[in-house]
């Protein structure tokens, strides 16, 4: 896999060394893979697939990886997914997997740690809008439910948190 994608790299190098070339390592997937591009970019799901619930102890991975990945490589760290799924409308008191609250609280703590971190150059909420995708377990009626905003466009608590975080609201 590496000397194929190592190839992949130098291939879109010899197109155009000018950008950027990446690819995206998913969790699980073996950290050389991400070394292999100009800026290491991560979906990271701590706290929804893994540790699901437990927002504190998938905040320490989180952290410790990116640092890991800091240091091993030392290129800037881009996380191009992260998110949890809420259904429209469902609310609890306590860090219950599926509320809007838990997909917020998820968010922020991502974030407030990502601040933290000089390396890290970006940062992508998965999703814009819930939207349909097989089905499957972890998939309630069929949807992605990731989204800041419901599959008709109505913001959910994530996207009026995200705009007052983003307008110093």
């Amino acid at each position: 896999a590496m000397k194929f994608l190592g190839g992949l790299i130098q291939r879109v190098k010899g197109q155009d060394p000018t950008r950027l070339a990446v690819l995206v390592g998913v969790m699980g997937g073996p950290s050389e893979w991400a070394g292999l591009s100009d800026v290491i970019c991560i979906n990271r799901y701590w706290g929804w697939y893994t540790n699901v619930g437990d927002l504190s102890t998938a905040l320490k991975y989180f952290s410790g990886e990116m640092d890991m990945l800091h240091k091993k490589f030392n290129k800037p760290v881009l996380i191009t997914e992260f998110g949890a799924d809420a259904i429209e409308g469902m609310h609890a008191s306590e860090d219950e997997i599926y509320s809007e609250e838990y997909q917020v609280k998820l968010i922020k703590s991502f974030l407030d740690v990502a601040d933290t971190k000089d390396y890290v150059v970006g940062m992508h909420v998965w999703n814009f809008a819930d939207f349909r995708t097989g089905q499957s377990l972890m998939r309630v009626g069929g949807m992605n439910l990731k989204g800041v905003f419901t599959q008709d466009r109505k913001p959910k608590m994530a996207a009026h948190y995200l705009r007052s975080r983003w307008s110093n609201e």
